[in-house]
């Protein structure tokens, strides 16, 4: 039983490391290759984690191949285009210039009903306004109103805009980021005067951020939590 436990950990600790490796990506933000070598991997791990008469290494084996193919297919993609196309696909126009591109739809399989729900989850209600969908290789439609129909920006409307800038984690759950905190050109005496500023101990900051222009974002914790 005991080495049932650790067969299952070490499986797991591997499978971690090897979505890591295969980069920051959700499922839905995947190409179909990979979501294939993400499914095959977890059903090759599954294998040895059941079946205890297979050695480990063996079943270490096969995950590896997978991953050491998917990883060199990745670095062809990024080379030359025909294998990216390949193996991803390209996006595919299924509204342009306002016209929707029926024989596109038939193609790929997508029925006015799914269409028209996408450009809803948008917020895209009249189909007059849409000058281009395409439909991603991840499966995601972009969607593209004409410049009239589009929100007017800051720009437009000749309002000026703040400036913006980045802020940076310096307490989370009570706990000092220490990278954090020298990244933000701040140090623990600024941290003290902001924690005695709010009358705050620092074992009861929930989160605690600061940007560029100095604007602090500061949280409690909640009593019990």
């Amino acid at each position: 039983m005991l080495l049932s436990y650790v067969r299952t950990v070490v499986l797991y600790l591997i499978l971690i490391l090897v979505v890591r490796l295969m980069g920051k990506r959700q499922i839905g933000e995947m190409e179909p290759a990979e979501f294939v070598v993400t499914m095959l991997i977890a059903n090759l791990a599954a294998i040895p984690m059941q079946d205890g008469g297979i050695p480990l290494f063996s079943g270490l084996v096969p995950i590896l191949t997978v991953l050491g193919v998917q990883l060199l297919l990745a670095v062809a993609s990024m080379r030359w285009i025909p294998v990216r196309r390949a193996l991803c696909g390209k996006p595919v126009i299924l509204i342009s210039q306002g016209v929707i591109q029926q024989k596109n739809l038939v193609r790929t399989r997508i029925t006015l009903d799914e269409l028209t729900e996408h450009l809803r989850q948008r917020e895209v209600l009249d189909l007059n306004t849409v000058q281009y969908a395409i439909l991603e290789t991840n499966g995601k439609i972009s969607v593209f109103l004409y410049p009239k129909d589009r929100p007017a920006s800051a720009k437009d409307a000749g309002v000026p805009a703040s400036p913006q800038s980045l802020p940076v984690t310096i307490v989370s759950d009570g706990r000092v980021l220490e990278e954090n905190l020298t990244l933000s050109g701040r140090d623990r005496a600024w941290l003290g005067k902001e924690l005695k500023r709010r009358e705050c101990p620092l074992r009861e900051v929930y989160l605690l951020t600061v940007d560029g222009l100095d604007h602090v974002y500061f949280v409690r914790k909640e009593a019990g939590a």
